[in-house]
């Protein structure tokens, strides 16, 4: 078997560094050590635990810039994106600081004595994290978790494990103890497999594509283990023709092109009102030929490289030869895993690129009748992640958004992700809700003591 793995700059693809890979055997140790330093951390006083936590984010704020550095190399991310996705790391370690002093139990009056609940740490969580987004995926699933009272083994991406090992030894330098937080860099059969498997990790946390998920969920059935599972997403960019037109046009690239399209919220399929069609593709086409592609650690690049040649090959078999191309941006050529954004216009949602997950920089526009046709299209999928609505009608837009079956969506914009609310799927795009308030409560079991009162 392998012991190393070439990390690549997707860009250039040349040879970053060479990581280790994580064995089974390794993981259990790992495992092991988690366990044995789960009930110190546990019993932190939750003041403690909080300033531990505070200590964490001003250590990752202090190295911003070489973090987002480092994910330009790894992952081809624009220096603009990696600056932002370092600064969420320290937001949600911020944001959770405060939940150690708030996970607070309840106490329920009942005949003969008083009920009072407790929020419980589980134990061991694995949290098993995705090349598309290595830095801010990561701190949704370790932060709440630490700040619950657990400890965690983190297993990143094969492809994109730098910033998470460098993120370990930001954990360390804070003061949180070695075995409290790991990072295993490794294969998913191997290491996320024991996450699954081993009884002493108590929930998984995964982000990634929903047949993986589907087998960590059956294998962690047989434990009755906990899942958080994040999956993909089909989401549609619903234009009706009351929106503002000029604004939904000049947005939409960057709804489904930024990260390359690389990103389970990216608003892959536009749905147009007939009557509005023509105009706005008139529109989209300078606002798509208007993205700059190119070197990621360019402060004016918008779009980058995919993440490696394999991934390159699937997004390009959703563009063969007849695609029904109406137009295409700009890429560099030479090294580097390029991908122009392309724009399709397929007749209906029978076209694989309308159906399916691309997770590229492709996007399909497609006519809808009506508001009742707007929603049979954006619910024909498996899906049900992520969507906007374009629409002046405030009354339409609340009944468009209660009709689409998806978990977030947003009116006149493509914000998704925001740490202070929760985040996660409806369908097979996932189970749980990642963020927000009551994210730390998710990593804590409710134990219920009876207290009697009588003599």
């Amino acid at each position: 078997m392998t012991s190393s793995f070439d990390v690549l700059n997707p860009a250039t693809e040349e040879v970053v560094r060479t990581v280790p890979l994580t064995s089974a055997e390794e993981t259990d140790a790992a495992i092991e050590r988690a366990r044995a330093a789960f009930p110190a951390w546990r019993d932190v006083a939750p003041g403690d635990r909080a300033r531990l936590l505070r200590r964490f984010a001003d250590a990752v704020e202090a190295d911003i810039e070489h973090l987002a550095r480092l994910e330009v190399e790894n992952s081809g991310h624009t220096i603009g994106n990696a600056r932002w996705e370092a600064g969420n790391v320290r937001d949600v370690l911020n944001y959770y600081s405060a939940a150690p002093e708030r996970l607070i139990g309840k106490q329920i009056p009942v005949p003969g004595g008083v009920n009072v609940t407790f929020q419980e740490p589980l134990g061991v969580v694995g949290v098993i994290v995705p090349w598309n987004f290595p830095m801010p995926i990561a701190g949704w699933g370790f932060a709440p978790a630490l700040a619950a009272g657990n400890t965690v083994v983190l297993k990143p991406a094969e492809l994109t494990p730098l910033t998470a090992l460098r993120l370990a030894e930001l954990a360390r330098e804070a003061g949180i103890p070695e075995d409290v937080f790991q990072v295993l860099p490794g294969k998913g059969s191997v290491v996320g497999q024991r996450f699954v498997d081993h009884p002493a990790v108590r929930k998984v946390v995964f982000t990634g594509s929903t047949e993986v998920g589907k087998q960590i969920m059956a294998g962690c059935a047989a434990q009755v283990k906990r899942v958080t599972l994040e999956l993909g997403g089909k989401n549609a960019n619903i234009v009706f023709a009351d929106a503002d037109l000029e604004k939904a046009a000049a947005t939409a690239p960057y709804g489904v092109f930024d990260n390359a399209g690389q990103d389970c919220c990216a608003r892959s399929l536009i749905l147009v009102q007939a009557s509005v069609y023509d105009r706005f593709m008139e529109l989209l086409e300078p606002a798509v030929h208007g993205v700059v592609v190119g070197d990621p650690g360019d402060e004016k690049t918008e779009m980058g490289p995919l993440i490696s040649a394999a991934h390159r090959e699937k997004v390009a078999s959703y563009v063969p030869d007849d695609a029904p191309v109406a137009f295409r941006g700009s890429a560099p050529s030479g090294r580097g895993f390029w991908f122009p954004p392309t724009v399709l216009t397929p007749p209906d949602l029978r076209h694989p690129a309308a159906a399916e997950e691309v997770f590229g920089p492709v996007v399909a526009v497609v006519r809808f009748d009506d508001e009742a046709d707007a929603l049979r299209q954006a619910n024909a999928t498996e899906y049900g992640l992520s969507g906007s609505i374009w629409t002046r009608d405030a009354g339409r837009a609340f009944r468009v958004a209660r009709g689409v079956e998806s978990g977030n969506l947003s009116v006149n914009s493509h914000s998704s992700v925001r740490y202070w609310t929760p985040f996660g799927g409806f369908k097979q795009s996932g189970l749980g809700r990642e963020l927000g308030p009551d994210a730390a409560a998710a990593f804590t079991e409710t134990k219920n003591v009876f207290l009697s009162t009588e003599e």
